[in-house]
C-alpha cells in the first residue's frame, strides 16, 4: 500500500523556509556593503546648493542696503535660501555618504586689496537671481523623480513666490 503524501502546514513550511531566507539575506547583505555609485544628478544638486548659498548672500547684502520696508522681506528671502541650501546639503550627504557639515560648508567671499569694490545689490538684482534659480530648479525637477523632484519643485515654487509676490517682480512693473 502506498504511503500518504506528506502534509504541509504553515509551521513546517515556515520552518523549512528560514534557512533559505537567511542564506539569501547573507548574500544580499554582502553585496550591499559597497556604497552605491553617486547618481548622475549629483552635480546638478551641488550646483543648486551653490546657487542657494549665492542667493542667500545676495539677498542678505541687499537687505543691508535696502530701504526699511524691504529689509524684512530680503532677510526672509535670505533665510529661505539658506534653508534650501541646508536641504540640498542633506540630500547630497545622503547620496554620497558624506557628513552634511562638510557638504554644507558655505564658501566665504574674500575681498582682497586688488579687488574692485562690488556694487551693492539691489532688489531687481535679487529678483533676477531668484528668477534664474526658480527656472533652473523647475527644469531639474522635471528631469528627476521622487524626493529630489519634490525638493527641487518646492525650491522652484519658493523662489518664484519670492520674486513675484514678496519682491513684486520689479523687472515686470510697467
Amino acid at each position: 500500500m502506498p504511503s500518504a503524501p506528506p502534509t504541509l502546514n504553515r509551521r513546517s513550511l515556515l520552518i523549512s523556509a528560514v534557512p533559505a531566507a537567511l542564506a539569501l539575506g547573507l548574500l544580499a547583505g554582502s553585496t550591499a556593503c559597497a556604497p552605491p555609485p553617486p547618481p548622475a544628478d549629483l552635480d546638478d544638486l551641488r550646483a543648486q546648493f551653490d546657487r542657494a548659498n549665492a542667493d542667500s548672500l545676495l539677498a542678505g547684502e541687499a537687505a543691508l542696503a535696502a530701504r526699511v520696508p524691504m529689509v524684512a522681506t530680503l532677510t526672509a528671502i535670505a533665510a529661505e535660501r539658506t534653508a534650501h541650501a541646508r536641504a540640498l546639503a542633506d540630500e547630497i550627504a545622503r547620496l554620497t555618504g558624506e557628513d552634511a557639515a562638510t557638504t554644507s560648508a558655505t564658501p566665504t567671499t574674500s575681498t582682497g586689496a586688488t579687488a574692485a569694490p562690488a556694487a551693492k545689490p539691489t532688489v531687481p538684482t535679487v529678483a533676477r537671481a531668484l528668477r534664474e534659480s526658480a527656472d533652473d530648479a523647475a527644469r531639474l525637477a522635471a528631469q528627476m523623480t521622487g524626493y529630489r523632484a519634490g525638493l527641487l519643485g518646492s525650491i522652484a515654487a519658493s523662489c518664484t513666490a519670492s520674486y513675484q509676490v514678496a519682491l513684486g517682480d520689479p523687472e515686470n512693473k510697467s
